[in-house]
């Protein structure tokens, strides 16, 4: 047994492979179930009791040789249990396809260009909080305590506190944009805004806002018009019009909104204009003493205008969307339309 023993030692020093198989086969030969080591275990109990002493340490010198020799092969042919797909992914285009390009959403698209129009006129960025306090959303705005637009149906309150809130609108913006620049001052405020709506292929509880400010010295409604006349040709087109309405809002004075022919009928009247050849796209105005008052900014020497808009409005008349849930439900379908508008 001793000279087996021997053999066995001389065969595991002598042993040598870097391919993985022939490695594990081995291993299987020499410690495995039925291996030869393990038969000469087997027949180490039958041995006479002065003899156990010495062959014990040969057997368990040759069992701890042959588990090293063969951790430190594995660890030269760097084996591993993983196994590599033949293939890949099946489901991947071939090397002389084009891989499908991604899009940008239509909400990024029309802000991008709103953006870029009025960047173009001078306008800068401003961003704000969408958790907001109630004197930059209401208070500073002109709203009186008992404004509907502070009731519960409209505005989402965070646990029940009456003071802070998510922003109904991107004109919070505005307000610590003033607070803290001093005149003349020229930004647009683009935003995502919150109001407690039911949701319907015209409503949602959350959309889109673009709001602009200009104030210095001289401003007048003449410049606000003009300066929305220009918008709206860049955005709909040279042939585009406008309009302006009498309206009111609690932070302008005097009000208007603004509505634009419409460029699928040509202002003759269709469907998505119900007949009237004009839309709706913003309110405007120019901006309240009392609202430059609460904002630090002297109302005696400043004026100001500014405007609003839906950016899902635009983009539902630039893309002709009828319905609002499709920008929110993550459509693939609906978002590859857009791949070219990149």
């Amino acid at each position: 047994m001793t000279e087996r023993i021997n053999e066995l030692i001389a065969e595991v020093e002598a042993f040598s492979s870097r391919a993985a198989g022939e490695i594990e086969d081995f291993r299987i030969r020499m410690l495995g179930r039925k291996g030869r080591v393990t038969e000469l275990m087997e027949e180490f109990k039958t041995v006479a009791p002065e003899m156990k002493r010495t062959l014990g340490q040969k057997l368990n010198e040759l069992k701890t040789k042959a588990q090293q020799r063969i951790n430190d092969l594995k660890a030269t042919a760097g084996t591993s249990t993983a196994k590599i797909p033949a293939a890949g992914d099946m489901t991947r285009p071939g090397k002389g396809a084009a891989e499908p390009t991604g899009s940008r959403h239509p909400i990024s698209l029309v802000r991008n260009e709103i953006v870029g129009i009025f960047d173009r006129m001078g306008y800068t960025v401003a961003e704000g909080p969408e958790i907001e306090d109630d004197r930059h959303v209401f208070t500073a705005l002109n709203f009186a305590p008992e404004h509907p637009a502070r009731d519960m149906q409209d505005t989402f309150f965070i646990e029940k506190n009456p003071d802070v809130l998510l922003r109904t609108h991107t004109s919070s913006i505005q307000v610590r944009v003033m607070e803290t620049q001093e005149p003349p001052i020229r930004v647009i405020c683009p935003g995502r805004v919150f109001r407690n709506e039911a949701i319907s292929y015209r409503a949602h509880c959350i959309f889109h806002q673009v709001e602009g400010l200009y104030i210095d010295e001289g401003v007048s409604f003449a410049d606000l018009k003009q300066t929305l006349l220009h918008f709206a040709r860049e955005m709909f087109g040279a042939e585009t019009k406008i309009r302006l309405r009498p309206s009111y809002f609690p932070f302008t004075e005097p009000s208007a909104e603004m509505d634009v022919s419409c460029a699928l009928c040509g202002g003759k009247g269709c469907p998505v204009c119900k007949g009237t050849g004009w839309l709706e796209i913003m309110g405007c105005g120019m901006v309240d003493p009392n609202v430059l008052e609460a904002c630090g900014i002297d109302n005696k020497k400043y004026t100001g205008f500014a405007f609003g808009m839906g950016i899902e409005r635009i983009a539902m008349l630039k893309y002709g969307v009828g319905d609002l849930r499709l920008y929110f439900e993550n459509d693939v379908r609906f978002l590859h339309q857009f791949a070219a508008a990149l």
